[in-house]
C-alpha cells in the first residue's frame, strides 16, 4: 500500500459521468475531467514551527480537489494521485 508522508493525501479520482441529463452518451474525450475524489490514505501530519499540523481529511472522505493539483502514481494496476492537503478545496457530505 501508499502511504503518504507529511501533509499529503492518496486519492482516487471518481469516475465521471457517461451520459448526459438527457440521455446523450459522450465519449471518454468529451468528458469533463471529475474533481471529486475518495481519499484512500491520509499521511500523519507535518511539523511547522513544532507542531504537529493535524490532517483534516481522513480515509474514506469525498473531497474536491484543483483541478490539476497532484502527481498520478499506478500502483497494482489502479490509478492514484497525491496531492498536498492544500490541493483539497472541501469535503464533499
Amino acid at each position: 500500500m501508499i502511504k503518504p508522508l507529511g501533509s499529503r493525501v492518496l486519492i482516487k479520482m471518481k469516475e465521471g459521468e457517461e451520459t448526459t441529463k438527457s440521455g446523450i452518451i459522450l465519449s471518454s474525450g468529451a468528458q469533463e475531467k471529475p474533481q471529486i475524489a475518495e481519499v484512500i490514505e491520509v499521511g500523519p501530519g507535518e511539523k511547522i514551527e513544532g507542531k504537529l499540523q493535524e490532517m483534516n481529511v481522513k480515509k474514506g472522505d469525498n473531497v474536491i480537489v484543483s483541478k490539476y493539483s497532484g502527481t498520478e502514481v499506478k500502483y497494482n494496476g489502479e490509478e492514484y494521485i497525491i496531492v498536498k492537503q492544500d490541493d483539497i478545496l472541501a469535503i464533499v457530505e
